[in-house]
């Protein structure tokens, strides 16, 4: 595998190769806020004295959107993670399609979209409402066309921009907490401001998490669902991008593993393959304030310093919920992008 390289994350070259995937990520702000205004229509149509008996949510980011609901709302809420539906879904329940990717954008997204045809398909037929975020042209739209399906138009194919919209309609049907799509915009902004290939490696967030990852075996955690699920998704590119082992899950998983690493040698050679092997602790902190947010979060950084392991933080504390998640989901995303950069990797 190719040796990492932090000479490229400020070479002019290296950085224009991968200016489409950069620049795409700069752009998420903007995807957000053209979902937002496609969409404001249909939102503002929706009434919360229409509140469903439950509701169920299947296709991509159906899980964060069970993640910022579930502890508000006022019905049992289900992520749906095959096609079909339950058996008890009827007329009474709520069906929330999520998919923003046209399907010849992906042979997978292409799959993914067949099983939410079959799964929009029946809930027509058993006369559930649904609410549907998809591009104007998708085959959703003909086989989800009911008196009580809503659209969503998803312009953009971004999953994040996606699912904010839907969270923005749930809410709007009192079914889950307030969401500002525009503060979210100016997040991921803020986080592309911040991350530029301009900005040097003395303070860049996204270059220096991929310092971070780039020399050691990450074990990513978050406390909260969305910081642990902001976690999942950027060991997830870690692992893609690198070829390498990284593991997020929750404190009682890390603290073992932790706990089993060997005591930095001070005379080790620090460019020897052994010292990639090294476990960090990756802590993502969206400044929840659960009392056992905070012990398990003691509890880890305790264990890495007996056992020498580095702790590195990921940190967005401010605004909402799903502000917080952005925020970080982006952090890990510019992290991994940079990682890519330093391993000559940067064109996927």
């Amino acid at each position: 595998m190719t040796d990492f390289d932090d000479y490229r994350l400020e070479d002019e070259r290296t950085l224009a190769a991968a200016d489409p995937v950069l620049r795409h990520l700069a752009e998420a702000g903007g995807r957000v806020r053209i979902e937002c205004e496609a969409s404001e229509g249909a939102i503002s149509g929706l009434d919360a004295a229409d509140r469903p008996r439950a509701v169920v949510a299947v296709g991509p980011e159906a899980r964060l959107v069970r993640g910022l609901l579930e502890p508000v709302c006022p019905v049992p809420f289900v992520a749906w993670p095959s096609a079909g539906l339950p058996g008890w879904v009827g007329p009474l329940d709520l069906v929330v399609v999520l998919a923003p990717q046209s399907p010849d954008v992906l042979d997978d997204a292409a799959r993914g979209q067949s099983q939410l045809i079959a799964t929009a398909h029946e809930a027509v037929r058993r006369g559930a409402r649904l609410l549907v975020t998809c591009a104007d042209d998708s085959p959703l739209v003909d086989h989800a066309q009911s008196s009580g399906t809503t659209f969503l138009t998803a312009r953009t194919g971004d999953n994040l921009a996606a699912a904010v919209i839907t969270c923005a309609a749930l809410h709007r049907l009192g079914l889950g907490p307030a969401v500002h799509p525009e503060l979210i915009a100016d997040v991921l902004d803020d986080v592309a401001r911040r991350s530029s290939p301009h900005v040097d490696l003395a303070t860049n967030p996204g270059k220096d998490l991929a310092l971070v990852l780039a020399d050691a075996t990450p074990l990513v955690w978050g406390g909260s669902t969305l910081a642990a699920r902001a976690a999942r998704r950027t060991a997830e590119g870690f692992r893609s991008v690198s070829g390498r082992p990284a593991l997020a899950a929750d404190a009682e998983a890390l603290l073992p593993v932790i706990e089993q690493a060997a005591v930095r040698d001070p005379f080790a050679d620090p460019f020897e393959d052994s010292a990639s092997s090294r476990p960090v602790l990756v802590v993502f902190d969206d400044g929840a304030a659960d009392e056992g947010v905070a012990a398990a979060r003691i509890g880890l950084t305790a264990a890495a310093d007996r056992q020498d392991v580095r702790v590195s933080v990921v940190q967005h504390d401010e605004g909402d919920e799903l502000s917080r998640y952005a925020g970080l989901l982006q952090l890990g995303r510019y992290g991994v992008a940079y990682l890519a950069v330093g391993l000559g990797r940067h064109g996927g």
